[in-house]
């Protein structure tokens, strides 16, 4: 079970929260999985996702590409939930860092998929910190970009159904910096 540090509201009704957790264990209408553009499910988050998600996830993943070619950042790809408590799950693909232009490459995976939870009519939708495990993405940096991009969308979509937005964060290092930068953040705006 996961523990929400922090939520705020914004004024067209969608909350967006931070907690420390497991993210395959959240029940919402998608979780996010940072892939990368082959949805080749083998290390991180993604090989955790894929395993307790059972086959259905890679063979729907395969199945995916063949059809329609590797992902990009901001156009993801979804498949369903599987074993998961969740219904889908959304393949976003997040920058490798030094790959160049890692920042807006993370804020279009991120709002690439709050569109795809849209389009699949979803009303909540979690994140793990995307590209920061075995990508390499600084972790502070990334918060910043992942809350910057949740408040654009939502600023530019005050009518989305999506209303639960969530940032599911594992593991003590990793929380402590994602809540600094909430705070940081939060307090800015």
């Amino acid at each position: 079970m996961s523990t929400r540090l922090k939520t705020i509201s914004f004024s067209s009704g969608q909350t967006f929260s931070l907690l420390q957790g497991d993210l395959t264990q959240e029940e919402v209408g998608a979780i996010v999985n940072p892939a990368n553009e082959d949805l080749m499910h083998g290390g991180g988050v993604a090989a955790l996702i894929a395993r307790r998600g059972g086959n259905t996830i890679n063979t729907e993943s395969r199945v995916w590409i063949k059809e329609y070619g590797p992902v990009s950042h901001s156009e993801p790809a979804h498949t369903s939930g599987g074993n998961l408590p969740c219904r889908y799950v959304i393949h976003a693909v997040g920058p490798v860092w030094k790959s160049g232009d890692e920042d807006n490459k993370l804020a279009a995976a991120v709002s690439g998929s709050l569109r795809r939870a849209e389009e699949l009519e979803l009303t909540s939708i979690a994140f793990p910190a995307i590209s920061t495990g075995i990508f390499g993405f600084p972790k502070d940096r990334a918060a910043k970009v992942i809350y910057q991009a949740v408040h654009d969308h939502f600023s530019q979509n005050p009518d989305s159904g999506l209303n639960d937005v969530r940032m599911v964060v594992y593991g003590q290092p990793t929380t402590d910096i994602f809540l600094a930068i909430w705070e940081e953040f939060h307090n800015d705006k």
